[in-house]
């Protein structure tokens, strides 16, 4: 069963409702696809779900994945499904906070439209690489064995 936690952005709290059961079924697919993919990566941890990650002095987020470099410890992938309820702090808030970070990578899951937004990281903030849906294919260049269609990852 999902519990409420809470984030720190910029100082101030973001308390969190938990996440619904669909949200949870999207994360436990994406993990279990995602550690299957970088089992044989010695340079690539996947963190558990919601860990909270100590961006900045003032930043702590919980992204629902995480993909940290095992030497640094410093995310390169941070993904978020956003949820129905307060989707604002993860479509503005958090994606704002990324790409102030620098975070290489972040995919924004979303179940309201099952699609997914694929940002990349360049030298004036996030792009938006791509929006997926359907048959389309998720994966990865830097986790070149994670390959899951979008219909998958969304199915009842």
């Amino acid at each position: 069963m999902s519990r409420p936690y809470e984030e720190i952005l910029n100082g101030a709290s973001l308390p969190r409702s938990a996440p619904s059961d669909r949200h949870e079924q999207i994360c436990a697919r994406l993990h279990r696809e995602m550690a299957l993919s970088i089992a044989g990566l010695a340079s690539t941890q996947l963190l558990p779900q919601r860990t909270r990650v100590q961006f900045s002095r003032t930043t702590a987020l919980c992204p629902d994945l995480a993909l940290v470099t095992t030497a640094s410890g410093k995310p390169f992938l941070a993904v978020e499904v956003i949820s129905r309820d307060d989707h604002h702090a993860d479509t503005v808030v958090k994606k704002e906070i990324y790409e102030q970070l620098r975070v290489p990578r972040l995919w924004m899951v979303d179940p309201r439209y099952d699609n997914v937004e694929i940002y990349h990281s360049f030298e004036f903030g996030l792009k938006l690489s791509a929006i997926l849906a359907g048959s389309e294919v998720l994966s990865e260049k830097l986790v070149p064995q994670f390959r899951l269609t979008v219909g998958e990852l969304f199915a009842a």
